[in-house]
C-alpha cells in the first residue's frame, strides 16, 4: 500500500471514531425519559370497620358504605348497633373502628358544648377543627337527621309554605307542637320570633305530636328531619335559611389514617344522600320491614354506585 492511501485510510478511521464519540457525548447529555409507571393502585388488603349506633337509620347507612367498599375491593368488618356516642366514640379515636357514620351538629357538640355555630358551612368548618388528633371527616351529605319544623302538605299549599319565613305571612293563629322541652329551647316559640319575627302559641304534644299536627290540633310540629312519617303522613319541611336550627348532616368520621384512601368511595355515596332519600330508606325499614343489607344494596343500584 502506497504511503498517500495509508495516511487516508487512517485520516478516514479517526474522523469515524471522533463521530462516535460525539454521538456517545449527545446521548449522556439528553437521555431518553423513562416511560412513566403506571400509578399504584389502593391498598385494599387491610380491613376496614365500620361501626354504627343502635338505630336504623344509622345502620342502613353504615350498610351502604360497608357494601360501597366491598364493590371497591375492600374487606370490611361491621361493627352495628354498639349503642350511642358515649359507646362507640373511645372505639373510634383508639383506631379500633376505622369508619362511622355520623351527624355534623350533633358530633360538634359533643367537642365543644357551648358552640354558636348554626348553618351548614359554619357546623361542618368548625367540626373539622374541633375533631381530636387522628380523626377527620370526609364530605357531608345533604341529607339530615335533626329538628325541624313540619306542616302538612294541604297547610302549605293553602298558606303558600316553603320556609319558616313564610309563615310571618300567615294570618291564622299558628300552634306550634313539640316535647314539653321544646318551650325553653332556643328554637322553639322564642327563637322563631328573634329570628323570624313569627308568633307561635306552644301546645306540648310529646309523642303525638305528629298525629296532632294531621289531625289539625296544631299547625306546626317539630319532627326530626329522617322520621319516615314525614313520607308516610306527606308532611313538608320549612327550609330553614337563617339558620335556627343547629345543621345536623350526615357525614362519615374516618380515621386520618385510611381517609385518603377511602375518600373517593365514600364521597360518592355522601354525594347521592339526599334528605327524601333517608327518609324513604327509613320508610323501607319501619313499614316495609327490610333489613338494612337490603336497603343499602338496592339504594346503591338504583345510585349507580353498586
Amino acid at each position: 500500500m502506497s504511503p498517500s492511501k495509508k495516511k487516508m485510510r487512517t485520516g478516514i478511521a479517526a474522523l469515524i471514531a471522533v463521530a462516535a464519540l460525539s454521538i456517545a457525548g449527545c446521548a449522556n447529555s439528553n437521555p431518553i425519559e423513562p416511560a412513566p409507571e403506571p400509578p399504584v393502585p389502593a391498598d385494599t388488603s387491610s380491613t376496614i370497620v365500620i361501626g354504627s349506633q343502635a338505630y336504623y337509620s344509622n345502620e342502613i347507612i353504615a350498610e351502604i358504605y360497608a357494601q360501597a367498599l366491598e364493590g371497591a375491593g375492600y374487606e370490611v368488618e361491621r361493627k352495628f348497633n354498639i349503642g350511642q356516642r358515649e359507646a362507640y366514640m373511645p372505639a373510634i379515636e383508639s383506631g379500633e373502628i376505622g369508619l362511622f357514620p355520623e351527624y355534623t351538629g350533633n358530633l360538634l357538640q359533643w367537642f365543644e358544648p357551648d358552640t354558636t355555630a348554626r348553618t351548614s358551612q359554619e357546623v361542618y368548618d368548625q367540626l373539622g377543627a374541633a375533631l381530636p388528633e387522628g380523626l377527620t371527616v370526609l364530605n357531608q351529605a345533604p341529607a339530615t337527621d335533626q329538628d325541624s319544623y313540619n306542616v302538612t302538605a294541604a297547610f302549605a299549599k293553602a298558606q303558600n309554605l316553603q320556609s319558616l319565613e313564610d309563615l310571618a305571612h300567615v294570618q291564622e293563629t299558628l300552634t306550634l307542637g313539640g316535647a314539653p322541652e321544646l318551650a325553653e329551647r332556643p328554637y322553639g316559640p322564642k327563637g322563631l320570633k328573634e329570628l323570624y319575627d313569627v308568633t307561635v302559641q306552644f301546645l306540648g304534644s310529646g309523642d303525638t305530636t305528629v298525629e296532632e299536627l294531621v289531625a289539625g290540633t296544631i299547625n306546626i310540629a317539630n319532627v326530626y328531619s329522617a322520621d319516615p312519617r314525614i313520607q308516610t303522613d306527606e308532611l313538608v319541611t320549612l327550609a330553614d335559611p337563617k339558620g335556627l336550627f343547629l345543621a345536623s348532616h350526615v357525614v362519615p368520621l374516618v380515621n386520618a389514617n385510611i381517609a385518603v384512601e377511602i375518600a373517593e368511595v365514600i364521597n360518592a355515596v355522601s354525594a347521592k344522600l339526599t334528605p327524601e332519600g333517608l327518609v324513604a330508606m327509613n320508610v323501607q325499614s319501619t313499614v316495609d320491614q327490610l333489613a338494612p343489607d337490603v336497603i343499602a344494596t338496592q339504594w346503591l343500584k338504583a345510585q349507580g354506585l353498586g
